[in-house]
């Protein structure tokens, strides 16, 4: 029998540091995926270089480029390494580990969460454990049974390699406000003067929902919020007015806690689920199916103006831009 030639291999610690490094672009989130020092990460890059006898990268520290041995060398290492990481998971998956669930923090807080107690009192051996991300379209690099995320109508995003959609809903913005604070309102113009509530990840909000309502953009100012929730906690203690999803303030309105005087119009955004092939396949089949049944079951949008706005699956508004 022939003795793989392991001994002419470079060292595992050097190419997984490469294969990051080149991935990502930069030494300092290399570091930061593998919980090193950037300084680690070049030490284990030139080691690599040594072994092979060839540069890997070009340019200068701060604008790094690979080199062509690099471009060749990037994605099968990172084949690999997912192969690699699918066969470990797949031995954990079949001793019934947990499902491992990511998706956006304030989702999480607002919708999932909420919604959990649910499926648990219906399949209480199924543990589902729950990680925030607030980018990335790929579970396998999110590390993940179940990725929820949101995309564009118009996207066009290409699945990844055993990775499979499953559609839960438009999304549908308005403002939101406390009720006593909505009380100063006639028409929407009026929110001029109020304050408005930014989420720094979505800064232009409420100029894409004035356009969508075809009137100028409000030129009052506000805070700026790290987090959706944040915005969201704020416009319920009555500090000003927020451009909010449906999907995420629909239990706050139907308790009466805030108010959407001037209903909700499409985004352009569509929430989905992203399953990839795992060992846990039954299990994972129940919390997608509870999932979708969930998102059929929300209650629609409030119309704007008394424009219809069809069921979550039926995207009839026209898109707007990313925002």
């Amino acid at each position: 029998m022939t003795r793989p030639m392991t001994r002419r291999l470079p060292p595992l610690a050097a190419l997984r540091a490469f294969e990051a490094a080149a991935r990502l672009g930069r030494m300092t989130a290399a570091a930061d995926e593998l919980c090193v020092s950037p300084g680690a990460i070049s030490r284990q890059v030139r080691q690599l270089e040594q072994h092979l006898g060839l540069p890997l990268f070009a340019g200068t520290k701060a604008r790094p480029t690979l080199t062509a041995a690099a471009r060749t060398l990037q994605p099968a290492l990172t084949q690999a390494f997912e192969q690699i990481h699918e066969a470990v998971r797949s031995l954990g998956d079949a001793h019934e580990g947990p499902l491992d669930v990511a998706c956006f923090s304030t989702f999480t807080v607002k919708w999932l969460i909420p919604r959990l107690f649910d499926f648990h009192a219906h399949h209480p051996g199924i543990e589902v454990r729950l990680r925030t991300t607030d980018t990335g379209t790929d579970a396998a690099h999110e590390g993940c049974d179940l990725l929820i995320t949101a995309i564009t109508h118009d996207s066009g995003e290409a699945l990844a390699d055993n990775e499979t959609s499953l559609p839960l809903f438009a999304e549908y913005l308005g403002p939101v406000m406390s009720p006593a604070m909505a009380g100063r309102l006639q028409q929407p113009e009026d929110l001029a003067s109020l304050p408005l509530l930014h989420t720094r990840g979505r800064r232009n909000a409420w100029d894409l929902w004035a356009a969508s309502m075809d009137m100028a953009p409000p030129a009052a100012a506000g805070p700026v919020y790290e987090h959706y929730y944040f915005t969201l906690e704020a416009a319920l203690r009555g500090l000003g007015a927020a451009v909010a999803p449906w999907h995420l303030v629909m239990d706050d309105v139907q308790a009466g806690r805030l108010l959407a005087p001037f209903g909700f119009t499409a985004s352009g955004y569509r929430y989905l689920a992203l399953r990839r092939s795992t060992a846990v396949q039954t299990r994972l089949d129940i919390f997608c199916n509870w999932l979708q049944a969930q998102a059929r079951a929300m209650p629609e949008a409030p119309a704007v103006q008394g424009i219809s706005i069809t069921h979550a699956g039926n995207f009839a508004a026209t898109p707007k831009n990313r925002c």
